[in-house]
């Protein structure tokens, strides 16, 4: 838990740090101020806010037993044996199987699946799949994820701003280094989120497969997740990159150099190391 606090904490003075640098390129020492201003805001509005920001942005809407009596009872019983209370559970109206949990902590955690992955696995196979997003929950990943989805995308919105109007325009300006900054930014708020995200998923893998106590049954989800993920677009996701590395399989398209940048790790790694669990 310490571990994840930590994270937290190291991924919000970076942020803090991007911003500030961000402002001083485009209004010196009180371009500055005002950006670090405006990057305290926002931690504490992605603390706050940014889960059901995110809910919203992919038009997610609450289910219960009722509605949803497959995803619902199997996120319960998976809870209960995670020691876990019980999340908010939503539906996402997407033919692209994915899922993703988010939240501030345990006892305001919620879990979002899409249409499709509950039209392509089978019922142990979802289970798995719940599981690695419980595992996110009970690590207090969820926390971690759903802040970086919210302000490395406003990190790109700021410097996206310094190079439509530009800079300060004084004679102690170096137009070449203002450029890189405002280009350099948002590649470092990804760097952040792919340092993080990557040992994340890993972890929520064993967590998820001793959750669940079958990570075979991960494995082959994870399988059919990404094959079928290739083909089927996400908008939402598209639109809204810094979302993407919430998802239990990264939801973009691009291969090469692309991939180099993924926040995901390797499905076949991750599929190799749960097949070694079961083994």
């Amino acid at each position: 838990m310490l571990g994840n606090w930590f994270k937290t904490g190291m991924l919000m003075a970076g942020i803090m740090a991007l911003f500030g640098m961000v402002g001083a390129v485009l209004g010196g020492g009180q371009g500055m101020l005002l950006a670090l201003a405006l990057g305290l805001g926002t931690n504490l509005w992605a603390y706050w806010y940014s889960d059901t920001m995110v809910l919203k942005l992919y038009n997610a809407r609450a289910v219960d037993a009722g509605s949803a009596p497959q995803l619902y009872q199997t996120v319960r019983e998976l809870a209960d044996r995670a020691g876990l209370p019980m999340p908010k559970v939503f539906l996402i109206d997407e033919a692209q199987p994915n899922a993703f949990a988010t939240g501030r902590n345990p006892e305001h955690a919620s879990i979002a699946a899409t249409t499709g992955i509950l039209r392509l696995l089978s019922v142990r196979e979802l289970r798995g799949v719940l599981a690695h997003e419980l595992a996110h929950v009970k690590h207090r990943d969820i926390l971690t994820s759903t802040i970086t989805a919210s302000i490395a995308g406003a990190i790109s919105t700021l410097a996206h701003f310094g190079m439509f109007f530009g800079g300060r325009d004084d004679e102690h300006r170096n137009p070449i280094l203002a450029i890189l900054v405002l280009i350099l930014a948002p590649i470092a708020a990804m760097l952040i989120q792919l340092a993080i995200s990557r040992g994340r998923e890993y972890e929520a893998d064993r967590g998820g497969a001793d959750i669940s106590g079958d990570p075979r049954a991960l494995a082959d989800a994870l399988a059919k997740i990404d094959r079928y993920a290739r083909g089927v677009p996400l908008e939402t996701a598209e639109e809204h990159p810094a979302t993407a590395q919430m998802m239990i399989v990264n939801p973009l398209h691009g291969g090469g150099i692309a991939g180099l940048f993924s926040t995901h790790p390797p499905t076949e790694e991750r599929i190799d190391r749960l097949l070694a669990l079961a083994a």
